[in-house]
């Protein structure tokens, strides 16, 4: 088991090259779930996520040879970027073996360090056994992402920072994936502050971690494909998994929509831009996966590295599900000026026409038109403002997203 001597350790080894990141208090997260919310904001971290105190923490122990044969990571995205960022730096070959569908944004940032980057299989196992494959074949130094005490160590260091920024927190949300940042953070803040909640949040379209404590050892789970990439494991490590039984309070899921809802908050609100990994700590306290309610509570943003083209998918999905975008149909006489009249009806009450779409063939009488609408409003309650004022008017309207 990694030892808060472990972590402070890993703190000297890693002090002068990895930020320092800041723990800030949100007014508005703190108002919406009723606790006193804190954002430890790994994001701003040089490669855009927490990996990099890891990385660093194991990289700085390789041996001359270790050093000279080189490097081989396996990684969806963030632990690649930091170990070809730090391998770079330390002028060590780094090959890093990604998944197919990692995000454009991870792998040209990993190349831009100078990394040579190798795409196989469809999610992060695959890409682990491949690298393994090439480990054997190269003769080269594997940096596991998080089944490797130094690893667990190194991210250990976030503990002790947010009990410094907030000395009084009752509770810290962690990302889990493969297990190693909640490993870290627990020896650290168990060790100082036991009575401090460590709480794990998993995507619960793949929550191997939570699944493998339900049986009481390490279980692999079927792939899934979910918006937090970056802790899209199906196995956790063996030895992360001791030191969650051990160490960590409760491990909790979010959905899909829940974890889209938390980027957007955070892009939003918090002008933050957080990937579906990092996420996740603040969807379970908007969705009350665990109560808090008048407690000091911090949440580690763990990563920012996101697609733009999955934040504006994110962006609009958020938007139908704050009823800000909807869809509607009315049903018209086929005749002129019908377009202009329910246009009249909108413009009165300040929406914004996005889309028009005319259709007779799909009109239930003969005669009639559909006109489907896409419309921008300031929530639902404009939205049912709309439907009623179309209504009173004597249209025939549906709401249809």
């Amino acid at each position: 088991m990694v030892t808060l001597d472990d972590v402070r350790a890993a703190r000297e080894r890693i002090r002068d090259r990895v930020y320092l990141s800041p723990c800030a208090r949100s007014e508005t997260l703190s108002r919406a779930t009723g606790c006193q919310a804190f954002l430890k904001l790994e994001n701003l971290q040089m490669t855009g996520a927490y990996k990099e105190r890891g990385a660093l923490s194991r990289l700085a122990l390789l041996s001359l040879e270790e050093r000279g044969r080189g490097l081989v990571a396996a990684s969806a995205g963030n632990h690649a970027q930091a170990v070809a960022y730090h391998a770079g730096r330390l002028g060590i070959p780094a090959t890093i073996v990604m998944p197919e569908g990692t995000p454009l944004l991870k792998v040209a940032n990993t190349r831009s360090h100078g990394a040579k980057v190798l795409m196989a299989g469809t999610n992060y196992d695959e890409a682990y056994a491949e690298a393994r494959r090439v480990e054997a074949a190269e003769g080269l130094t594997f940096v596991h992402p998080f089944d490797d005490p130094a690893v667990i160590a190194g991210q250990g260091t976030i503990g002790l920072e947010i009990l410094e920024q907030v000395p009084a927190a009752d509770a810290v949300l962690v990302p889990v994936g493969g297990g190693g940042l909640v490993s870290g953070v627990a020896v650290a803040v168990k060790a100082l502050r036991p009575r401090t909640k460590v709480i794990g949040v998993q995507a619960e379209v793949l929550s191997s971690m939570l699944a493998s404590l339900e049986e009481g050892k390490p279980v692999t789970l079927e792939p899934a494909s979910t918006l937090a990439d970056g802790i899209a494991v199906k196995r956790p490590g063996d030895l992360t998994f001791e030191h969650v039984r051990a160490l960590v309070d409760e491990i909790v899921t979010v959905s899909e929509e829940e974890i889209a809802s938390a980027i957007l908050y955070l892009l939003e609100r918090e002008k933050t831009v957080v990937e579906g990994a990092g996420a996740v700590g603040v969807a379970a306290l908007m969705n009350q996966k665990v109560r808090l309610e008048g407690q000091q509570v911090v949440s580690v943003v763990s990563g920012g590295n996101i697609d733009v083209n999955v934040v504006a998918r994110v962006i609009e999905r958020g938007l139908v599900r704050d009823g800000r975008l909807v869809r509607i149909d009315v049903l018209l006489l086929d005749k002129p000026g019908q377009l202009a009249r329910v246009s009249q009806v909108i413009a009165s009450h300040k929406a914004n026409v996005i889309e028009v779409h005319h259709s007779r063939a799909f009109s239930d009488r003969f005669g009639d038109t559909v006109l489907q609408l896409t419309l921008e409003t300031r929530g639902r309650d404009h939205v049912e403002e709309i439907l009623r004022a179309l209504r009173e008017r004597g249209y025939q309207v549906r709401r249809t997203s």
